[in-house]
């Protein structure tokens, strides 16, 4: 199941009980237009032990439409990418434990 904006908002109150629902929303808030602005304006994100994010162009490129085969243009864009620290990256693919009863 993924987790939702709502989730890691409920997940900020529980570790921290003295917020508001309205209050930790606008740090959720916060926090994602921070990291979209700093994107917007060309620089990276680098959190340490969660990973960093940059903006990387895409260059125009031709594609097959899979369906009739017929050639279609692609403009170029830029993209996001996020590459996962490695801690992050071992603590979230690490196997759960199982229990045993």
């Amino acid at each position: 199941m993924a987790t939702s904006k709502r989730d890691l908002i409920d997940d900020l109150r529980g570790a921290h009980t003295n917020l508001t629902r309205k209050q930790a929303t606008q740090i959720v808030n916060d926090v994602f237009a921070s990291i979209a602005a700093t994107l917007r304006n060309g620089d990276a994100v680098r959190l340490a032990g969660f990973g960093s994010f940059t903006v990387k162009d895409r260059p125009a490129r031709t594609a097959r439409n899979p369906r009739t085969g017929e050639t279609v243009p692609v403009a170029a864009k830029k993209v996001v990418k996020f590459r996962a620290a490695s801690a992050f990256q071992a603590a979230a693919t690490k196997p759960k434990k199982s229990k045993k009863g």
